[in-house]
């Protein structure tokens, strides 16, 4: 059995580990634009020169040699053919598969702003070779300015004030982190960043982009009317799935990205996808889990993605530990908001029917471990005589005779 994966990250090398512990004598050929293997979660580390390159593996030194896996780096798949079960890549090379997963990502989306795909001193930050020319512009660059305030421009913003740089920030909504935070969570990173001399602007966007007779960026026209001076762009407002290597292909995608099952198969039997190339869950625990899924049953061994919460976010800005799950705002008025303020940090929980929807926790995040346990099996909280922020462990695990945990929902029926 020969096993083919496109790209390198998250999704890629845990289904190669996870079809090597199920396939002990199966081909893996493991393809990849990138000379290195590296994560893209801790590429502000390397902007901050907190880690070097070879830091940013986050595999073992002897992986490749491990897990029996032939890495072709540097090396990029332009188109898929199906029927004859094959890979073509940029140099020519036709490469043969019997099972092919799809985990190639995503890149930046620089936004159609007026003048801002022509301009120089543009750039996203999703990969190495970004960071590397950001660190190069950094010593000439006066105004830089970051396009985004979620998780990846936070990385970004973080990474710059590690080089002495204090950027300035524009985001369209009207708080940072507006996927994973409320406001109240928000205002605490964004006095944080206040403190450091990051200039925000939220609630506006970037409508033009003026440059110098060099064609570099020099100035930004937000959609407020105001002018702000801009030397060096970092774009992370948005990322787009790497699927356009598939078009004319039968392999289905959609405006977000590549579109499989919860087995990870495609359309197209024997083709399987995992992590970012799907464009909907951008994080990595999500890529983590759905490589190990594609990988299982590439191998073989059915397994479905069932038991994952993916909607969850932890993060550590500025010191400040927070998690997010699900959903960080009611959708409606029947959904119930319950909060709890103090000196260990603030909690948020939304709920309905008694089942919780969303949580948002900062400060102290021992109970995160009670709100996921208590959102990964459904548990009805309704049943529980306590104030929500209250319930622990015990509430809905019991001790058998043999001293193993286990879950009853009929318990508080009482």
């Amino acid at each position: 059995m020969r096993y083919v994966i496109l790209g390198s990250s998250a999704a890629g090398v845990n289904a190669a580990k996870e079809i090597r512990r199920v396939d002990r004598d199966g081909e893996i050929l493991m393809i990849s634009r990138d000379e290195t293997i590296y994560s893209r979660c801790i590429l502000h580390h390397y902007l901050g020169n907190i880690r070097n390159i070879q830091q940013l593996d986050f595999t073992e030194p002897d992986f490749t040699e491990k897990y029996r896996i032939k890495f072709l780096k540097g090396r990029e798949a332009v188109s898929v053919n199906c029927r004859e079960h094959a890979v073509l890549l940029e140099d020519g090379e036709r490469v043969s598969f019997d099972r092919l997963l799809i985990a190639t990502g995503s890149h930046t989306f620089i936004p159609p702003v007026k003048g801002m795909r022509e301009a120089g001193n543009v750039v996203g930050f999703r990969n190495l070779c970004d960071i590397d020319r950001i660190k190069a512009a950094l010593p000439k660059a006066s105004h830089v300015v970051v396009m985004g305030a979620g998780l990846v421009g936070l990385d970004t913003v973080s990474g710059l004030l590690d080089n002495k740089v204090k950027p300035v920030v524009v985001e369209l909504a009207d708080h940072l982190l507006c996927k994973q935070l409320d406001k109240k969570a928000a205002s605490v990173y964004e006095a944080a960043m206040d403190e450091k001399g990051v200039k925000q602007y939220y609630g506006v966007g970037v409508q033009e982009l003026f440059t110098g007779r060099d064609g570099n960026v020099k100035e930004l026209l937000l959609s407020d009317g105001s002018k702000i001076p801009c030397d060096f762009l970092i774009v992370t407002a948005g990322v787009r799935a790497n699927v356009e290597f598939l078009e004319g292909c039968r392999v289905e995608t959609d405006r977000f990205g590549l579109l499989f099952n919860e087995s990870g198969e495609t359309n197209v039997p024997g083709i399987y996808g995992a992590g970012d190339v799907s464009g909907r869950a951008p994080i990595w625990p999500v890529a983590v889990k759905e490589g190990i899924i594609a990988g299982s049953n590439m191998a073989g061994v059915k397994r479905k993605m069932t038991d994952f919460f993916a909607s969850k976010s932890t993060m550590n800005f500025f010191g400040i530990p927070t998690m997010s799950l699900g959903q960080a705002e009611p959708k409606d008025e029947t959904e119930l908001v319950e909060t709890q303020e103090g000196r260990e940090g603030y909690k948020k929980i939304i709920h309905k029917n008694g089942r919780i929807l969303g949580a948002v926790i900062q400060g102290d995040l021992s109970y995160s471990g009670v709100l996921q346990q208590l959102i990964a099996r459904r548990i009805d909280v309704s049943k529980v005589k306590k104030p929500i922020f209250e319930i622990d462990y015990s509430d809905f695990f019991h001790v058998s005779d043999n001293f193993e945990y286990y879950y009853q929902e009929d318990t508080k029926d009482e």
